[in-house]
């Protein structure tokens, strides 16, 4: 079978990436998902704000606890790391050195939101505070449980934001040079990484970040088509 004419200017449709297309299309379509579960999960069950809160939270609902400290998020970005290879694959015959610098920054980034999240170190400070029977025991709890959360919010978040929008903002802009993906997918991606840098506006901040989020799925729900379009069909000697 032919391949859709978008694909004939390039090797995307070599039967070694096949099966990575499809993983990176079920990871893009996974996130899509996630994503509409995050926005509902923080408006429906805002996050505490300080550890004696998350402690509590932690014991009533250790599930809403771990939702709480970005759960989904740390999912979303275990599943970007196929799709990241994927979009190397696809484009890099486009341009190579913005692929490679794209790519390379969404990995420092992931890396640095793996470092940076204290869901499980929370957790485990919770049920020692829940068994602590005086306040001397409880005291270095709260100030450990404190010093997570100042990480949580400290230098490696802010890199994984930074280097991770950046990353996908390049690599957008390469989808605007090529012809796999729609110009559509292209501008929805850099839309929503430049505007996740609205996070950084005083007062407002966090609201710019969640607005970025509504084009950001829009952008996945775009690549979810495109990376299952390129794995659909396997060569016929591959099947024999």
């Amino acid at each position: 079978m032919s391949q859709p004419e978008q694909f004939t200017d390039t090797n995307t449709t070599d039967s070694r990436w096949h099966w990575l297309y499809k993983v990176a299309g079920i990871s893009a379509l996974v996130t899509a998902v996630l994503i509409v579960v995050q926005m509902i999960v923080f408006i429906l069950w805002p996050p505490p704000s300080t550890a004696i809160d998350y402690f509590k939270l932690f014991q009533d609902n250790a599930l809403l606890g771990f939702l709480s400290l970005d759960l989904l998020y740390v999912i979303d970005n275990v599943l970007l790391i196929p799709i990241l290879l994927a979009l190397y694959v696809a484009l890099r015959r486009t341009n190579e050195t913005f692929m490679l610098i794209g790519t390379a920054l969404g990995f420092v980034g992931i890396a640095a939101l793996f470092a940076s999240n204290p869901a499980a170190n929370m957790h485990f400070l919770s049920r020692q505070y829940a068994a602590a029977t005086t306040d001397a025991q409880r005291a270095p709890l709260l100030a450990a449980g404190e010093a997570m959360l100042a990480v949580n919010a400290g230098t490696a978040y802010h890199i994984s934001l930074i280097l991770g929008s950046v990353a996908l903002v390049i690599i957008p802009i390469v989808m605007l040079q090529s012809k796999i993906f729609s110009k559509a997918t292209g501008y929805m991606g850099i839309l929503a990484n430049v505007l996740a840098f609205g996070f950084y506006v005083p007062r407002i901040g966090i609201y710019i970040l969640l607005f970025s989020v509504i084009f950001l799925l829009v952008w996945y729900i775009l690549i979810t088509r495109t990376l299952f379009q390129l794995g659909r069909d396997m060569p016929k000697e591959e099947l024999q």
